[in-house]
């Protein structure tokens, strides 16, 4: 059976958090900090993109990890110069 994806950018959000060393909790108390009451279960379903995002998260996320949007897609970095 195969699962419907409900985002791009999850896997990403997966990366750049790592990349930071950032546990999933300590993402989503980041989250929490800007407004966002985001747990680490929803980080989790993000970031295994059986959760959509919506734009407010999406930029929350961003502000989160402090990256730039188009940060989230790096396939497609072409389209935002």
């Amino acid at each position: 059976m195969k699962r419907s994806l409900q985002n791009v950018v999850g896997p990403q959000v997966r990366a750049l958090r790592r990349k930071q060393g950032m546990t999933q909790d300590a993402l989503a108390a980041r989250c929490g900090t800007l407004g966002w009451d985001a747990t680490e279960n929803t980080i989790t379903k993000i970031e295994t993109q059986l959760r959509c995002v919506t734009d407010r998260e999406m930029i929350l996320l961003a502000r989160a990890l402090r990256v730039r949007l188009h940060e989230f897609f790096p396939e497609h970095t072409k389209l935002f110069q």
